[in-house]
């Protein structure tokens, strides 16, 4: 995938085949194991393909649907030998991812563009905003992140500690703060410094609390008011180890304030992988980053191909 950042750096694939071996192991190995033996494919082995497309989180409606496209080749005698099976599964499952990749991403702005980034307390927001400002970093943009994250308790400080990891400055205020003020402070700031990349935290709201929806409404409509086009994305940020559970605030935070992407954090500690692909079907939303470790680079640009490859190569 060309992005704004150029091709991927060398051994971005390994790290993404290291983060996903648990769901490798829970779902292809899964459907190795099962095939072996089996001289045919009938309803006992596709109920046992059912089961572990479920138990790795794809959820019943994407496995139903894997399924369908299977068992209706199944009828037409298309094909008929159970060795197959994890070949049909791979087809299926990157057609799907297929349907919101490719897009372009990070496309040119004029002035900075701004990226506001939300997501439930506990899904690893701070952290990944840290690895995102580094990404930029890397990429030789100028990168401001905003810490309007007032609510809680030692979120700025947090943040600060990222931000000295990733070389990128902190713009805040003091714990309960207004959070849109904090914004404007930011956007002055990145306009006067002429920053290429305006990265906002924002509050680990809960998708229950409407007043804090409403706060984010009222960021957006700021970012908007002071640099046309803003917020250029909405990116959330969603814990890959809550699996479909995940796939519910995604629902939430869209209909609520809508969301451009998604990153998947934590994808390295879930055999729930399945959720990616739960995702971009229910959703439509690209994902444009998955976090596959604990350290300032280690979150890479999402690609279906890849994603797809790691699992089943």
């Amino acid at each position: 995938m060309q992005t704004l950042f150029g091709p991927q750096e060398k051994g971005f694939f390994s790290k993404l085949k290291e983060a996903v071996a648990s769901t490798r192991s829970h779902l292809v190995t899964k459907i190795e194991d099962v095939v072996k033996g089996k001289k045919e494919i009938d309803a006992e082995l596709l109920d046992d393909l059912e089961a572990i497309l479920i138990g790795a989180d794809l959820g019943v409606e994407t496995s139903n649907e894997v399924l369908e496209k299977i068992r209706n080749q199944v009828s037409r005698k298309q094909i008929n030998d159970p060795t197959q099976l994890k070949f049909l599964v791979k087809d299926e499952l990157k057609r799907i991812l297929d349907s919101t990749d490719g897009r372009v991403l990070d496309k040119e702005v004029a002035g900075t563009r701004v990226i506001m980034v939300v997501g439930v307390n506990g899904v690893g927001k701070t952290t990944t905003i840290g690895k995102l400002a580094n990404l930029y970093r890397q990429k030789e943009k100028k990168v401001v992140v905003c810490a309007a994250d007032t609510f809680r308790a030692a979120a700025i400080e947090q943040l600060e500690i990222w931000g000295r990891r990733a070389g990128v400055d902190i713009i805040r205020q003091k714990t309960g703060a207004d959070p849109s003020a904090v914004l404007f402070d930011a956007i002055t700031a990145s306009k006067s410094r002429a920053i290429d990349i305006l990265i906002v935290d924002t509050a680990g709201r809960l998708h229950t609390k409407n007043n804090l929806m409403g706060e984010l409404e009222k960021m957006k409509r700021i970012a908007g008011r002071e640099i046309p086009g803003a917020p250029h994305e909405v990116l959330l940020v969603i814990d890959a180890t809550t699996g479909q559970n995940g796939l519910v605030q995604a629902r939430e935070f869209t209909r609520s304030v809508g969301v451009s992407g998604i990153i998947l954090a934590k994808l390295d500690g879930t055999a729930k992988g399945g959720i990616v692909v739960a995702i971009a079907r229910d959703l439509k939303i690209p994902i444009q980053y998955v976090g596959v470790g604990e350290k300032v680079d280690d979150l890479i640009q999402f690609s279906s191909e890849h994603y797809i490859n790691s699992l089943f190569e």
